[in-house]
């Protein structure tokens, strides 16, 4: 495995250790093997560490005192390999995301035979258990992208996209550095958006259908499907994300703030809990006005988060 090409996967767990470990046996199963495997445990209390001291005792392991949620978990691991200084790719997943064995070598596959500027990401296929596209994590398609590079993405059998979702993220460790770790005040809801158009503003993101995981969320569904009091995180961060954040342009936050205005609406009259949906909403709606999101390093201190290498 070239130096060039070294590959950490990063999986974020909390109080899975079922969903994990098939997660992980699919990681270690994979045709074009990582060089490292890196596991954030936000805090589990439901024997997460007895497991992986026990049954993945190869596993870097950094555990957090308390859950920082998708949001501070990724940035927590991923500033874990950016400060040992070694890996140029970061796998990035969730503890409920099933690589299929050739996921990794079709990202990488496509990374190298891609003929232009090397992509900042490039993320997978989603599916569900049953084999259905998820909805929940379908990548954001670049409407405004060139035919040049639309050819260029077709060249290597892949998309050019806007952003993606943490599951099956493939990124390139340089831009992080340049670019920043995800928010991780963010907790859950958008993080991955944020942190995706940041990192391909400018640069080139790629959806690689031949790079397939399954998600094995409990229901097939998008994450506006009646989402109760965390509907708050969605207004909060949505309003972060088009106030504050660098990695859309002016133009993008208004046609993706109208995007979101009317999602939002069809989320409420489809909802049967409006009520704990509208008190969310104007919960979000003070909250992003009035704050704005710690930096990323001051949240990670006072977790006090740890790394480990098993025994």
């Amino acid at each position: 495995m070239s130096q060039q090409q070294r590959v950490v996967a990063v999986v974020v767990t909390w109080n899975r250790r079922d969903l994990l470990a098939e997660a992980l046996r699919a990681v270690a199963g994979q045709t074009r093997p990582a060089w490292r495997v890196v596991v954030v445990d936000n805090a589990s209390t439901d024997g997460t560490a007895a497991l992986l001291a026990a049954d993945f005792p190869a596993v870097e392991v950094v555990r957090s005192r308390r859950n920082l949620g998708g949001a501070g978990g990724f940035a927590l691991g991923m500033r874990h390999v950016l400060d040992t200084g070694a890996g140029d790719l970061l796998w990035l997943m969730d503890d409920d995301t099933v690589p299929r064995p050739a996921a990794l070598e079709a990202l990488t596959a496509a990374r190298s035979s891609y003929r232009g500027a090397t992509p900042a990401l490039l993320c997978s296929r989603v599916v569900w258990t049953d084999g259905r596209d998820h909805p929940m994590n379908t990548p954001r398609r670049w409407p405004w992208v060139g035919s040049a590079a639309r050819r260029a993405a077709a060249r290597c059998g892949c998309v050019p996209v806007r952003s993606a979702s943490f599951v099956s993220l493939l990124v390139d460790a340089a831009v992080v550095r340049r670019r920043g770790l995800p928010l991780a005040d963010y907790f859950l809801w958008n993080e991955d958006f944020e942190f995706t158009a940041r990192l391909v503003r400018g640069n080139v993101g790629l959806l690689c259908p031949a790079s397939v995981v399954v998600h094995h969320t409990r229901t097939f569904g998008a994450t506006d499907v009646d989402p109760g009091d965390r509907f708050f995180y969605e207004v909060r961060n949505k309003v972060w994300l088009f106030t504050r954040s660098r990695g859309l342009s002016p133009l993008e936050k208004v046609g993706y703030g109208a995007a979101t205005l009317l999602r939002w609406g069809r989320t409420l009259r489809a909802s049967q809990h409006r009520g704990v949906l509208l008190a969310s909403l104007r919960r979000g709606l003070a909250a992003g006005i009035r704050s704005s999101p710690r930096p990323t390093e001051d949240v990670l201190a006072a977790a006090g988060a740890e790394a480990q290498q098993q025994p």
